[in-house]
């Protein structure tokens, strides 16, 4: 959620380091966190870009799909979130060596920001036909990955990598306030700015690109494209002084208002028409209310409300708040503490499930309907929210004097705090399969690292490689609630047998936990 101190999309640590630094003397910690950022820097990194994961021969790379060696991933946790993670191990200990290779993130990302200003999923340094020709190939067939399988010449709010990389470079140029970095910076400003509608919310992508679905062009809350938004747009008016922004702030909140469905199903679809109206996106993604983005919205709510003291943030939020209690499904029913419905039928209140027939991109099909069996095993049918705790944080937030609720409001203060020095250190974990927590000591990870420079990770998240495309006919199987399908589907899924490779979310929360021992009050 944004304004929770979470200034990355990146779930690597449950818990940061309590051991004391004692345990493992600085210098050992410092040189096994050099000899692991050195093989990253100079055996994996791309023209300064990074990707998931790579097999140790670097024959195969990842992404959220696979990667061709050429190509970069944009996307958390991907080579802004590593940008991020150089500057830290740069506060935690001053090697220039760490700001070095967050520079060299930057020059990645400023090579690949599109013309618009905003950042694509990722960045192929192979150039056009490069790109057209992965996407024809391994981006075309993987079944459930539908936003791989249109190139568009755009860029895209989606999985908050244009989100990301733009902090990125505001907080490298804020560094040092090296002026290189300004122009791609106002570039990205301006990509937010240029792309909000009137009505204040923001396209999934843009420019629009006729090539790409029409879901493109909808008001997206999914994946927090509003709340990202937003949060960018604070930073750049706390810290560049940019007041063009604060209108935009206003509308970016305000479409949260506008787009609440009335009662009794107060709630919030993932996108909507430029009319206002919800809508379908992916074939997975029908036209309806949504949970979970109702109890993030609510969350938002609570926040705007925290920076403006404005009362009609607060307004709906119980009528929200009953709605969820009115769907959630009776015990026994759903997914262990999954008890609320994904998507709930606008006008009925029934719950309705997605599932799918068929084994591949091209013989597969997505519908939904109101049975719960069989549902997808990538996009959870079902969802844990906690209501009880939101209306507890309602009721507390609504009984504070304005005053003391908007005390710590970067609308409202009167000089801007200090951008975080240390930003990877929570968060959520994405896309990335292989991404987990550390619950080693820093000991046994100075001890783990090998001979090469790299901690040996199980690489769980693995994918089929391109075959051609699928055949008309269905394979054997059932492939209702797989990841993947058949063996012409390149969508990545979990296997029972890892192969040994280089993840770079490991990198990160290894770095991490070993930053905390240096830092025992982190």
């Amino acid at each position: 959620m944004m304004f929770k101190a979470r200034f990355l999309a990146l779930a690597l640590l449950a818990t940061v380091s309590t051991v004391p630094a004692a345990a493992q003397t600085r210098p050992e910690i410092e040189k096994a966190m050099k000899r692991a950022t050195t093989f990253m820097v100079e055996k994996a990194s791309t023209n300064g870009g990074y990707v998931w994961s790579y097999l140790p021969d670097m024959s195969r790379r990842w992404g959220e799909i696979e990667a061709t060696p050429n190509m970069i991933w944009v996307q958390p946790p991907g080579t802004a979130t590593m940008g991020h993670l150089f500057l830290d191990a740069y506060h935690a200990t001053g090697d220039d060596y760490y700001y070095q290779a967050a520079e060299a993130v930057a020059g990645a990302l400023i090579r690949g920001q599109h013309r618009s200003g905003g950042w694509h999923y990722f960045i192929d340094f192979g150039g056009p036909a490069a790109t057209r020709h992965w996407y024809e190939t391994i981006g075309k067939n993987a079944w459930r990955m539908e936003e791989f399988q249109h190139y568009a010449d755009n860029s895209t709010f989606d999985d908050m990598g244009t989100s990301e990389a733009a902090q990125f470079l505001l907080r490298i140029y804020l560094e040092k306030q090296d002026p290189k970095y300004r122009p791609a910076l106002e570039k990205a400003v301006n990509f937010v700015l240029d792309s909000q509608y009137p009505a204040g919310g923001w396209p999934q992508r843009w420019p629009f690109d006729p090539n790409y679905p029409g879901y493109q062009s909808y008001i997206t809350f999914n994946d927090e494209v509003a709340a990202e938004n937003v949060k960018f747009l604070l930073m750049a008016y706390q810290h560049l002084g940019d007041t063009r922004v604060l209108d935009a702030i206003t509308r970016g909140m305000n479409v949260y208002l506008l787009t609440q469905q009335a009662a009794p199903q107060a709630g919030w679809a993932l996108q909507y028409t430029l009319d206002l109206k919800p809508a379908a996106a992916r074939t997975y993604e029908p036209n309806a209310l949504h949970t979970a983005s109702t109890a993030d919205n609510v969350e938002q709510l609570m926040n705007f409300y925290r920076m403006t003291g404005d009362g009609r943030f607060l307004a709906r939020i119980p009528e929200a708040l009953d709605w969820l209690d009115s769907v959630r499904l009776a015990e026994g029913q759903g997914q262990g503490s999954r008890r609320f419905p994904t998507f709930i039928e606008i006008g009925t209140n029934k719950p309705v499930y997605v599932h799918r027939r068929g084994s591949n991109v091209v013989n597969g099909t997505y519908y939904w309907d109101y049975s719960p069996e069989a549902t997808l095993g990538h996009y959870s049918a079902f969802r844990s929210i906690d209501v009880p705790r939101l209306r507890r944080d309602y009721e507390a937030l609504k009984a504070l004097p304005v005053a003391e609720a908007t005390r710590d409001s970067p609308l409202l203060a009167a000089n801007a705090k200090p951008l975080p020095r240390f930003f990877v250190s929570g968060g959520m974990v994405g896309s990335d399969l292989n991404a987990g927590s550390v619950t080693a000591t820093p000991r046994d990870l100075i001890r783990s690292l090998n001979s090469q420079g790299w901690w040996p990770t199980p690489l769980k998240a693995t994918s089929n490689p391109y075959k051609g495309d699928g055949s008309p006919t269905p394979a054997p199987g059932d492939f209702r609630s797989t990841h993947v399908g058949d063996e012409t589907d390149t969508s990545p899924y979990t296997t029972d047998h890892p192969v040994t490779g280089i993840s770079t979310a490991t990198y990160m929360a290894n770095m991490v936990k070993l930053m905390g021992a240096l830092r025992p009050e982190r």
